[in-house]
Protein backbone atom coordinates (compact mmCIF):
# COMPACT_ATOMS: atom_id res chain seq x y z
CA UNK A 1 0.00 0.00 0.00
CA UNK A 2 2.93 2.50 1.04
CA UNK A 3 4.38 1.15 -2.61
CA UNK A 4 1.66 2.26 -4.12
CA UNK A 5 1.23 5.56 -2.74
CA UNK A 6 5.02 6.17 -3.33
CA UNK A 7 5.08 5.53 -7.11
CA UNK A 8 1.50 7.42 -7.41
CA UNK A 9 3.26 10.89 -5.86
CA UNK A 10 6.56 9.94 -8.12
CA UNK A 11 4.83 10.10 -11.09
CA UNK A 12 2.34 12.98 -10.41
CA UNK A 13 4.67 15.31 -8.86
CA UNK A 14 6.45 15.68 -12.14
CA UNK A 15 2.81 16.24 -14.34
CA UNK A 16 2.07 18.53 -11.36
CA UNK A 17 5.15 20.88 -11.60
CA UNK A 18 4.41 20.91 -15.68
CA UNK A 19 0.72 22.18 -14.66
CA UNK A 20 2.25 24.62 -12.60
CA UNK A 21 3.88 26.46 -15.55
CA UNK A 22 1.81 26.63 -18.51
CA UNK A 23 3.02 30.51 -19.20
CA UNK A 24 6.32 29.76 -18.47
CA UNK A 25 6.37 26.77 -21.02
CA UNK A 26 4.17 28.52 -23.97
CA UNK A 27 6.86 31.76 -23.25
CA UNK A 28 9.62 29.53 -24.34
CA UNK A 29 8.06 27.77 -26.98
CA UNK A 30 6.74 30.87 -28.43
CA UNK A 31 10.22 32.46 -28.39
CA UNK A 32 11.74 29.30 -29.58
CA UNK A 33 9.16 29.19 -32.66
CA UNK A 34 9.94 33.06 -33.10
CA UNK A 35 13.76 32.58 -33.25
CA UNK A 36 13.59 29.53 -35.77
CA UNK A 37 11.27 31.73 -37.96
CA UNK A 38 14.15 34.57 -37.72
CA UNK A 39 16.59 31.85 -38.99
CA UNK A 40 13.76 30.44 -41.66
CA UNK A 41 13.62 34.23 -42.80
CA UNK A 42 16.50 35.46 -42.65
CA UNK A 43 16.26 38.22 -40.39
CA UNK A 44 19.25 39.88 -38.87
CA UNK A 45 19.41 41.06 -34.87
CA UNK A 46 15.75 41.57 -33.76
CA UNK A 47 15.09 45.92 -33.38
CA UNK A 48 15.34 47.47 -30.00
CA UNK A 49 11.95 48.50 -29.59
CA UNK A 50 13.15 51.55 -27.40
CA UNK A 51 15.33 52.55 -30.14
CA UNK A 52 12.38 52.24 -32.25
CA UNK A 53 10.06 54.13 -30.43
CA UNK A 54 12.52 56.85 -30.19
CA UNK A 55 12.80 57.27 -33.84
CA UNK A 56 9.52 57.32 -35.02
CA UNK A 57 8.80 60.96 -34.36
CA UNK A 58 12.19 61.74 -36.03
CA UNK A 59 11.22 59.51 -39.13
CA UNK A 60 7.72 60.76 -39.16
CA UNK A 61 9.13 64.28 -38.92
CA UNK A 62 11.89 63.48 -41.81
CA UNK A 63 11.22 60.72 -43.89
CA UNK A 64 7.57 59.84 -43.65
CA UNK A 65 6.49 62.47 -46.62
CA UNK A 66 7.93 60.23 -48.99
CA UNK A 67 8.41 56.90 -47.58
CA UNK A 68 4.92 56.55 -45.79
CA UNK A 69 4.55 57.00 -41.91
CA UNK A 70 4.94 53.17 -41.56
CA UNK A 71 8.17 52.96 -44.21
CA UNK A 72 6.02 51.26 -47.20
CA UNK A 73 6.51 53.83 -49.28
CA UNK A 74 4.36 57.07 -50.87
CA UNK A 75 6.45 58.98 -53.58
CA UNK A 76 9.22 57.45 -52.78
CA UNK A 77 9.92 53.75 -52.26
CA UNK A 78 8.80 51.11 -49.89
CA UNK A 79 11.58 50.88 -47.41
CA UNK A 80 10.55 47.86 -45.84
CA UNK A 81 11.36 45.89 -49.29
CA UNK A 82 14.86 47.56 -49.83
CA UNK A 83 17.59 45.52 -50.36
CA UNK A 84 19.70 48.14 -48.36
CA UNK A 85 17.58 48.07 -45.85
CA UNK A 86 17.53 44.58 -45.62
CA UNK A 87 21.35 44.17 -45.76
CA UNK A 88 22.24 46.87 -43.29
CA UNK A 89 23.65 45.27 -39.89
CA UNK A 90 24.88 48.05 -37.86
CA UNK A 91 23.91 51.21 -39.88
CA UNK A 92 26.43 50.72 -42.22
CA UNK A 93 24.34 51.08 -45.33
CA UNK A 94 21.38 52.88 -44.22
CA UNK A 95 23.40 55.52 -41.99
CA UNK A 96 25.34 57.47 -45.21
CA UNK A 97 22.54 57.27 -47.17
CA UNK A 98 20.61 59.45 -44.59
CA UNK A 99 23.46 61.78 -43.26
CA UNK A 100 24.34 62.21 -47.28
CA UNK A 101 21.08 61.94 -49.24
CA UNK A 102 20.49 60.60 -52.58
CA UNK A 103 20.48 63.55 -54.68
CA UNK A 104 20.05 61.18 -58.19
CA UNK A 105 16.72 59.80 -56.62
CA UNK A 106 15.11 62.70 -55.20
CA UNK A 107 16.74 62.25 -51.63
CA UNK A 108 17.87 65.14 -49.87
CA UNK A 109 20.71 64.72 -47.19
CA UNK A 110 20.31 65.13 -43.21
CA UNK A 111 23.43 66.55 -41.98
CA UNK A 112 21.48 67.90 -39.07
CA UNK A 113 20.98 64.43 -37.43
CA UNK A 114 23.18 63.42 -34.64
CA UNK A 115 24.83 59.64 -35.03
CA UNK A 116 21.70 58.70 -32.38
CA UNK A 117 18.88 60.10 -34.40
CA UNK A 118 20.01 57.85 -37.61
CA UNK A 119 20.46 54.95 -35.37
CA UNK A 120 17.27 55.18 -34.13
CA UNK A 121 15.35 56.10 -37.11
CA UNK A 122 17.09 52.81 -38.46
CA UNK A 123 15.84 50.48 -35.82
CA UNK A 124 11.87 52.44 -36.42
CA UNK A 125 12.77 51.04 -39.91
CA UNK A 126 13.69 47.43 -38.79
CA UNK A 127 10.62 47.34 -36.68
CA UNK A 128 9.02 47.66 -39.66
CA UNK A 129 10.31 45.08 -41.55
CA UNK A 130 10.23 42.99 -38.51
CA UNK A 131 6.37 43.65 -38.17
CA UNK A 132 5.74 42.68 -41.67
CA UNK A 133 8.28 39.69 -41.63
CA UNK A 134 7.63 38.12 -38.06
CA UNK A 135 4.11 39.60 -37.73
CA UNK A 136 2.94 35.98 -36.50
CA UNK A 137 5.49 35.32 -33.29
CA UNK A 138 6.54 39.30 -33.02
CA UNK A 139 3.01 40.37 -30.57
CA UNK A 140 1.96 43.17 -30.03
CA UNK A 141 4.51 45.14 -27.72
CA UNK A 142 4.91 47.56 -30.17
CA UNK A 143 1.06 48.59 -30.89
CA UNK A 144 0.14 51.93 -30.51
CA UNK A 145 -1.93 52.62 -27.24
CA UNK A 146 -4.70 54.59 -27.04
CA UNK A 147 -3.66 58.23 -25.74
CA UNK A 148 -5.79 61.32 -25.76
CA UNK A 149 -4.81 65.18 -25.42
CA UNK A 150 -4.31 67.36 -22.37
CA UNK A 151 -4.46 70.82 -25.06
CA UNK A 152 -6.10 74.12 -25.27
CA UNK A 153 -9.34 73.60 -27.65
CA UNK A 154 -9.43 77.39 -27.63
CA UNK A 155 -5.90 78.37 -28.23
CA UNK A 156 -5.77 75.34 -30.87
CA UNK A 157 -8.40 76.98 -32.89
CA UNK A 158 -6.53 80.19 -32.81
CA UNK A 159 -3.58 78.48 -34.21
CA UNK A 160 -5.53 76.75 -36.85
CA UNK A 161 -7.85 79.89 -38.04
CA UNK A 162 -4.08 81.64 -38.38
CA UNK A 163 -2.23 79.09 -40.03
CA UNK A 164 -4.54 76.32 -41.67
CA UNK A 165 -8.21 77.83 -42.42
CA UNK A 166 -6.73 79.00 -45.57
CA UNK A 167 -6.75 75.41 -46.92
CA UNK A 168 -8.89 73.33 -44.77
CA UNK A 169 -12.45 74.33 -43.38
CA UNK A 170 -13.66 72.74 -39.75
CA UNK A 171 -17.30 73.01 -41.72
CA UNK A 172 -15.93 71.83 -44.61
CA UNK A 173 -12.98 68.94 -45.43
CA UNK A 174 -12.90 68.35 -41.67
CA UNK A 175 -15.81 68.01 -40.78
CA UNK A 176 -16.26 65.44 -37.63
CA UNK A 177 -12.73 64.72 -38.36
CA UNK A 178 -12.15 63.36 -35.07
CA UNK A 179 -14.96 61.23 -35.48
CA UNK A 180 -12.50 59.20 -38.34
CA UNK A 181 -9.23 58.56 -36.25
CA UNK A 182 -9.44 56.21 -33.26
CA UNK A 183 -7.49 57.96 -30.70
CA UNK A 184 -5.88 61.64 -30.88
CA UNK A 185 -2.46 60.23 -31.12
CA UNK A 186 -3.78 58.94 -34.75
CA UNK A 187 -4.95 62.20 -35.97
CA UNK A 188 -2.17 63.99 -34.56
CA UNK A 189 0.54 62.23 -36.44
CA UNK A 190 -1.94 62.82 -39.53
CA UNK A 191 -1.97 66.31 -39.72
CA UNK A 192 1.86 66.28 -38.96
CA UNK A 193 2.88 63.99 -40.89
CA UNK A 194 0.48 63.42 -43.77
CA UNK A 195 1.32 61.15 -46.04
CA UNK A 196 -0.29 61.38 -49.78
CA UNK A 197 -2.94 59.02 -50.60
CA UNK A 198 -3.48 57.74 -54.39
CA UNK A 199 -0.55 57.63 -57.29
CA UNK A 200 2.60 59.53 -56.60
CA UNK A 201 2.73 62.55 -59.52
CA UNK A 202 6.46 63.11 -59.82
CA UNK A 203 8.83 64.67 -62.76
CA UNK A 204 11.69 62.50 -64.05
CA UNK A 205 15.20 64.82 -64.68
CA UNK A 206 17.43 62.77 -67.24
CA UNK A 207 21.04 63.53 -66.56
CA UNK A 208 20.42 65.27 -70.26
CA UNK A 209 18.11 67.44 -68.46
CA UNK A 210 15.29 65.86 -70.16
CA UNK A 211 12.25 66.06 -67.90
CA UNK A 212 9.37 63.90 -68.18
CA UNK A 213 6.47 64.25 -65.66
CA UNK A 214 3.83 61.91 -64.72
CA UNK A 215 2.43 58.57 -62.65
CA UNK A 216 5.25 56.66 -61.06
CA UNK A 217 4.98 53.52 -60.89
CA UNK A 218 8.56 52.06 -58.96
CA UNK A 219 11.28 53.86 -57.44
CA UNK A 220 13.88 51.92 -55.76
CA UNK A 221 17.49 51.26 -55.43
CA UNK A 222 17.83 49.89 -59.17
CA UNK A 223 14.72 51.37 -61.42
CA UNK A 224 12.60 54.19 -61.89
CA UNK A 225 9.23 53.66 -64.09
CA UNK A 226 6.47 56.07 -64.88
CA UNK A 227 3.74 56.43 -67.09
CA UNK A 228 3.55 60.21 -68.56
CA UNK A 229 -0.11 62.32 -69.40
CA UNK A 230 -0.50 60.22 -72.62
CA UNK A 231 0.07 56.64 -71.05
CA UNK A 232 3.27 56.28 -72.26
CA UNK A 233 5.59 53.89 -70.16
CA UNK A 234 9.12 55.34 -69.17
CA UNK A 235 11.91 53.47 -67.71
CA UNK A 236 15.67 54.81 -66.28
CA UNK A 237 18.17 52.91 -63.97
CA UNK A 238 18.19 54.89 -60.79
CA UNK A 239 21.74 55.93 -60.92
CA UNK A 240 21.05 58.67 -63.97
CA UNK A 241 18.34 60.46 -63.03
CA UNK A 242 16.51 62.71 -60.37
CA UNK A 243 13.02 62.50 -59.16
CA UNK A 244 11.45 65.33 -57.75
CA UNK A 245 7.97 64.77 -56.50
CA UNK A 246 4.64 66.80 -56.27
CA UNK A 247 4.70 68.08 -52.91
CA UNK A 248 1.14 69.02 -52.06
CA UNK A 249 1.68 68.79 -48.73
CA UNK A 250 4.77 71.58 -48.22
CA UNK A 251 2.13 73.59 -46.56
CA UNK A 252 1.97 71.10 -43.84
CA UNK A 253 6.36 70.66 -43.77
CA UNK A 254 6.48 74.37 -43.47
CA UNK A 255 4.49 74.52 -40.21
CA UNK A 256 6.95 71.51 -39.03
CA UNK A 257 9.42 73.80 -37.74
CA UNK A 258 6.66 76.36 -36.46
CA UNK A 259 5.19 74.06 -34.16
CA UNK A 260 5.61 74.02 -30.29
CA UNK A 261 4.58 71.36 -28.07
CA UNK A 262 1.59 73.11 -26.73
CA UNK A 263 0.42 74.31 -30.29
CA UNK A 264 0.51 70.35 -31.46
CA UNK A 265 -1.33 69.33 -28.10
CA UNK A 266 -3.64 72.95 -28.52
CA UNK A 267 -4.53 71.89 -32.32
CA UNK A 268 -5.04 68.02 -31.49
CA UNK A 269 -7.31 69.68 -28.50
CA UNK A 270 -9.08 71.49 -31.19
CA UNK A 271 -9.48 69.09 -33.92
CA UNK A 272 -11.08 66.49 -31.19
CA UNK A 273 -14.20 69.00 -31.06
CA UNK A 274 -14.51 68.25 -34.55
CA UNK A 275 -17.20 65.98 -34.01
Amino acid sequence: MYRSALLCTLFLLPLLALSQEPENRDRSNARQRGQNIREFLGLGAPPDPASAKKGEPLFKLNCSGCHGEDARGAQGPNLVRSVLVLHDENDEAIGPVIKNGRPQGGMPAFPQLSQEDIHNISQYIKMQVELAANRGTYGRQYANQRSHTSGDPQKGKEFFEANCASCHSPAGDLAKIADKFPDASAMQARFLWPASRGPAHVTVVTRSGQEVTGTLLKSDDFDVELTDSNGSYHYWPSDQVTVKPDDKLQGHRALLPKYTDADIHNVTAYLETLR
